[in-house]
This record gives structure tokens, C-alpha cells and sequence, in this order.
């Protein structure tokens, strides 16, 4: 199951289409004068497509098979790219990114992350980071970045390891 096509009994749960994901963050990069390069795009898409959380050298074995010369140093920048301008996120845990819901808007976001069959739930309540950046700056801990990440068993696997 994918970020994007993981169904689950949360109302907030999003159908993602990865073309339609890949066009949102192309019209965002033209908004915002940013270059989406024919490998920036080609990364995108296969993280579009990817079906779990994909890893960087999963991204470079695929693009191994399409034209151009595809080095990690090539994977790594692109990906960097879309990390800094919030169209990827990383999770820190298992070392994959996946797409953004929200391409457009800055936003920390927690996870979960499901040990059985790998996908990944991106849950969108700003809450959740709000309360965490609150809770740091009450200690006097000035945060740089946040990642909240939850690892367990997603609702589909456990419905079916009950059966």
C-alpha cells in the first residue's frame, strides 16, 4: 500500500494520483520561479509512483533504465531539491521519502509507518506539530526541523492477521 493510496478508517485519509501530484508540484515550481530538471521530475515521478516509501538507491536502480547517466550524487540532489522546497519528505526512521499531500504549503507533518507492509500515513493535523513546537520552546529548546514518526501495524495488516 502507498502514501497515496492507503485507505484507512480516518476520515482525513487522502487519495493521492501521482500524476496529478507530480502536475500540483510542476505548477508550484512555476509559481515560485524554481527549476523542475527532466532528472528533479523523473525522481518525483518515481516517488510518485513508488508503492511504499522509496530509498535512494531504489530511486537510482530505476533510473538506471531510462536515459541519462544516473549517479547517487544526481539522486541525492534532486532529492534534496524536493526536500527543501516541500514536495518529498524523508522518513528519518527508514531512510524513504515519500510524496507530500500538500506540495504547496510548508508544514511539518507526523507519520505512521507500518512495519508489516511498509506504507506510510502522512496525518495532517498542524496540532500535533504546534503542540511539539510549543512544548520545546516552554523548556527554553529552540527547534530547526521536526520529525514525528510512529511505527506499528496499519489497520489493513491487522485486520488481516486476524482473520
Amino acid at each position: 500500500m502507498s502514501l497515496a493510496t492507503h485507505k484507512s478508517r480516518d476520515p482525513h485519509a487522502h487519495g493521492h494520483d501521482a500524476g496529478a501530484f507530480v502536475r500540483d508540484v510542476a505548477r508550484v515550481c512555476d509559481e515560485r520561479g524554481l527549476r523542475l530538471t527532466a532528472i528533479r521530475l523523473r525522481v518525483l515521478e518515481l516517488v510518485a509512483e513508488a508503492t511504499i516509501p522509496v530509498k535512494a538507491y531504489d530511486l537510482l536502480d530505476r533510473l538506471k533504465d531510462g536515459p541519462g547517466v544516473a549517479a547517487p550524487p544526481t539522486v541525492y540532489r534532486a532529492l534534496d531539491f524536493l526536500l527543501e522546497h516541500g514536495f518529498i519528505h524523508k522518513l528519518e526512521s527508514i531512510n524513504a521519502f515519500v510524496g507530500c499531500h500538500h506540495p504547496g504549503e510548508a508544514h511539518q507533518v507526523p507519520f505512521l509507518i507500518c512495519d508489516h507492509c511498509s506504507s506510510a500515513f502522512e496525518i495532517c493535523d498542524e496540532g500535533v506539530a504546534v503542540l511539539l513546537t510549543d512544548q520545546a520552546r516552554e523548556r527554553g529548546f529552540k527547534p530547526a526541523s521536526q520529525t514525528l514518526e510512529v511505527h506499528g501495524i496499519c489497520a489493513r495488516c491487522s485486520d488481516q492477521s486476524v482473520r
